[in-house]
């Protein structure tokens, strides 16, 4: 596997790089060798932060783990991408698609799906255009963290969303 491993905040010193390859080498044995793994730790007050995308054809592979110390957050994001990987294994894994990016071992391997995704809910509502702002507003009225709208601007379908620190996200779509 290849590592990317930056900062943000703070110093990538050699023993952390060692200790962020040496913990997610151990997916070695899911990913081909030529597979990238995007890594950032960073250090926000107390924080310590890692995110680790795996991005792949069709598919990306993330998880993002805080501590207050950063090899327990890496510790802690090795052992959740592994169980994701092995629970949604016949999901991630398209034997067209993503499959270049697998191990032969890790695709013949049988893994027990213990929860399968469901949707056991559909909602429609009329959607009206606004503006980003206004639907940050319309999901706090409703107590929800996330909204679904038109972009009066852009006319496209968007999500606001709520994040920490009492910030909220917006998701266009790019096509």
């Amino acid at each position: 596997m290849k590592f990317i491993i930056s900062g943000k905040n703070i110093t990538v010193s050699p023993g952390l790089k060692t200790a962020v390859e040496d913990k997610l080498g151990k997916l070695e044995r899911y990913f081909t060798p030529d597979t990238e793994v995007i890594v950032t730790l960073s250090v926000e007050k107390e924080r310590q932060k890692i995110e680790v995308t795996i991005p792949m054809k069709g598919n990306i592979i993330r998880s993002e783990q805080v501590s207050n110390d950063m090899y327990v957050s890496i510790d802690l994001v090795e052992e959740v991408i592994e169980r994701q990987l092995r629970k949604y294994k016949n999901k991630i894994v398209d034997k067209q698609q993503a499959a270049a990016n697998f191990q032969k071992e890790y695709l013949d391997k049988e893994y027990e799906e213990d929860d399968e995704v469901k949707i056991i809910r559909t909602k429609k509502f009329g959607i009206k255009p606004m503006y980003p702002e206004d639907a940050c507003v319309q999901m706090e009225l409703l107590g929800h963290n996330f909204f679904v709208f038109f972009n009066a601007e852009t006319e496209q379908v968007n999500v606001v969303y709520k994040r920490k620190g009492n910030t909220y996200g917006l998701i266009e779509p790019e096509f």
